[in-house]
Parts: structure tokens; sequence; C-alpha cells
């Protein structure tokens, strides 16, 4: 039987480190297991970009802010703005760095390429219904304008 499937590969990011893409990868899946989908790199209406923006049949989204070492973490100063386009912000990060760097009010995503656990779980905070609609509108539009570039590559002019 003859198969029209489309198999796509999506390219690698090259703006994240080896360890930062393996921290997604994990995070992703637990996420995916937790009946989230995700979309990466997704940018904001503050015009910051998050690392992973995480959709759930509720409408409940969730942000999570990778770091990959300590040297990251101490460079951030954005990631408090996250707060006002979630209902609950996470780190994740590798077993090599300890809890205890991150904020106390975050929620905490220990991670490696392969999976993930939850090891703190995030305060919430309930997103108001305009910037609830705004985000998931800027999460459908990024995840179907990004299936479109995959399965038609030439018909996308280059950004």
């Amino acid at each position: 039987m003859e198969s029209n499937a489309v198999h796509m590969i999506l390219p690698p990011d090259l703006r994240q480190s080896d360890t930062a893409l393996k921290i997604a990868r994990g995070t992703t899946r637990l996420l995916r297991s937790l009946g989230f989908a995700c979309v990466s790199e997704l940018p904001l209406p503050s015009g910051r970009r998050a690392d992973l923006v995480a959709l759930n049949e509720r409408g409940e989204i969730w942000i999570v802010e990778i770091k990959s070492s300590l040297a990251d973490l101490r460079a951030d100063t954005k990631w408090p703005d996250y707060r006002a386009h979630c209902d609950r912000l996470f780190f994740a990060f590798t077993q090599d760095l300890p809890c205890e760097i991150f904020p106390g009010d975050t929620g905490l995503i220990v991670a490696d390429g392969y999976g993930a656990h939850l090891q703190c779980e995030a305060p919430e905070h309930k997103l108001a219904a305009p910037t609830r609609k705004l985000m998931m509108l800027r999460f459908a539009l990024a995840a179907a304008q990004r299936l479109n570039r995959l399965s038609d590559p030439q018909g996308f002019a280059e950004s």
C-alpha cells in the first residue's frame, strides 16, 4: 500500500546550545505527557521571546524558561516579564544545577534530552481573558506557519 504521508523534520535551531536543546526536548516530552502542546521560541506581545510556551485543552498557558548553566541564569533579567503572558511560569534545567538557585515563586522542571520531571509546581496566576486570547492566537498562528513552512518551504519568502 502506497503512503502519501509527508514526513517533515524540523531543522535544528542554532540559537541555543546543545544543552539547551536537550533540555527543551525533554521538557517538551514531559509537557506532552501532561496534555500540553508546545511551541518553542514564541514571540510574546511584550517583544520578548519565550523558550517554550505550552497550551492544553482547557486553554491553560505555561511558559518554560530554559537555563543551561548558572551563568545563563545570572545573565537573564528578562524572565519576570513572562509572567504577564502565562498562567504558570517554570524554569527547566539539568540535574547539574541546584534547585535553590531559582526563584521560589516559579515551578521547576529537571530535564535531559530524553525526558523530564516536575520538581516543583508553579504557582498559578490566571491570565485576563484578552491576554489569554492574544496568546492563544499567537500560539496557533506560529504553529500553523511553521507547519506550512515545513510542507512548502518554497512558498515562503525568507524572513
